[in-house]
């Protein structure tokens, strides 16, 4: 590998890969953490938590709205939250979100349900990701928001709350994303009425293992969701946390990894993530044994090494559940045998970029064929994939996955590598570091 400068890094073929990579802490499981402390009562203790730009923003937020969140000086990803049991210091004030869907969704059901003067942005693609499910279904809850732009997308004015007498209910879409669904579930206890909240999803719930993440975390803080006929009930109650919560580490994150030891002979082991996971994408390990992987498993880890004999092979796999970590199976086709068709991957419409489109244009640079529709890819490998330059379209995981294709003997160029920070900052300072290149003589 060889960082030619800030806006490109040019990787060399991959001929080998083994090692071992402890995961940096999960970006989803983070985001939540630290809003759930937020909104405890007493002092929360979070152990390690992402050091990104998404966690970033959610870090800026709380502090803005006078939330109480140090750091250890020791440790940069242990922090000290002093819970605000629902009612944030700093009722007037400006939140930027950057691109961060993780705190930009729950941060507005939060201050939409508690009331105030806020104003919520974020960049110009956050602009372009819908909020309107959202939105209605703080509205059915009193709330008052007006969006200052297009209706249903940021930016957003959040005013003080209306409330009814009766109990108190919404319905919500699940089928855009389940970051909808997670932003009410997570504001509920602290700002429904002594009733609780009783909120009911219309049509199909995608990506339902996040929000199987959401529900343990907020019973990792005392409280206890019920889930019945398409509908969950959330008591009224407190946040609390007894003793320190340690973040897992991204599984998300650990396809890449695991990808890469599959295409690259390995062992590459991930630590951090394994059999006791709360996160879906962790389901990645089962996707690729399919392909021919082999994969072995522990506790909080997880293996990956390349078939015995032969490639991968190409398959067809529903990824409803594991739409993040999908993008990387996306670019191991390139690696593997025959076709590979991905499906449910719709919401990649509406993620950092549209990652149908932006994955069906950079692969097709290798000599791919690729079909896609509303939500779905297929891809066919050429016979001898060609070296190319990537576009990254400022999406991390583009870049992350991408980076695979120089497994497959080829040099690849990748446009704005410092894309990655989002989640994984050193990224390619890891997979430098597990790795055996073809270099040129003159690079050797």
């Amino acid at each position: 590998m060889m960082l030619e400068d800030q806006d490109c890094l040019k990787l060399f073929p991959i001929r080998s890969a083994r090692g071992t990579v402890r995961l940096p802490g999960s970006k989803s499981i983070s985001n939540r953490a630290l809003l759930l402390a937020a909104l405890s009562e007493g002092t929360c203790r979070l152990q390690g938590v992402l050091r990104a730009d998404d966690t970033g923003r959610m870090l800026d937020a709380l502090r803005t709205l006078g939330v109480e969140v140090l750091e250890d000086p020791g440790d940069p990803t242990s922090f000290a939250v002093t819970g605000c049991g629902g009612r944030f210091p700093v009722r007037n004030a400006d939140i930027f979100l950057g691109n961060a869907g993780t705190a930009a969704r729950p941060l507005t059901a939060a201050l939409a349900l508690q009331g105030g003067s806020y104003r919520l942005d974020g960049v110009a693609r956050m602009r372009e990701r819908p909020l309107g499910d959202l939105l209605a279904a703080l509205r059915m809850l009193g709330c008052t928001i007006r969006c200052t732009g297009r209706e249903g997308y940021f930016p957003i004015e959040v005013g003080e709350r209306v409330r009814g007498g009766g109990p108190e209910e919404c319905s919500v879409s699940g089928s855009v994303s389940s970051q909808f669904l997670t932003s009410l579930l997570m504001s509920a206890p602290v700002y429904s009425g002594e009733g609780g909240m009783r909120i009911r999803v219309e049509g199909e719930l995608i990506s339902r293992p996040y929000v199987a993440m959401t529900l343990k975390l907020m019973e990792r803080f005392g409280v206890r969701v019920v889930e019945k006929d398409g509908a969950f009930s959330v008591p009224h109650g407190s946040y609390r946390l007894s003793s320190p919560f340690s973040v897992e580490g991204d599984a998300s994150g650990a396809s890449y990894f695991l990808a890469l030891g599959a295409l690259a002979g390995g062992p590459v082991r991930v630590t951090g993530a394994g059999l006791d996971s709360i996160q879906g994408d962790t389901a990645f390990a089962r996707v690729i044994e399919r392909m021919g992987a082999r994969v072995k498993w522990g506790s909080d880890w997880i293996e990956a090494s390349a078939p015995e004999s032969g490639r991968l092979r190409g398959i067809e796999a529903d990824c409803t559940a594991i739409p993040d970590a999908a993008m990387t199976l996306a670019a191991m086709a390139l690696g593997a045998e025959g076709e590979t068709v991905l499906t449910g991957i719709g919401s990649w419409r509406v993620k950092e970029t549209d990652r149908i489109a932006a994955m069906e244009a950079e692969l097709a640079k290798f000599g791919a064929r690729v079909a896609s529709g509303r939500d779905y890819l297929r891809i066919i490998p050429p016979v001898t994939l060609q070296p190319a330059r990537v576009r990254t379209y400022n999406d991390h995981r583009m870049a992350m996955s991408l980076s695979l294709a120089a497994c497959c003997g080829v040099e690849v160029e990748v446009l704005d590598p410092g894309c990655v920070s989002k989640t994984f900052p050193d990224y390619f300072e890891r997979l430098s570091g597990l790795v055996e290149l073809d270099m040129p003589p003159e690079g050797r």
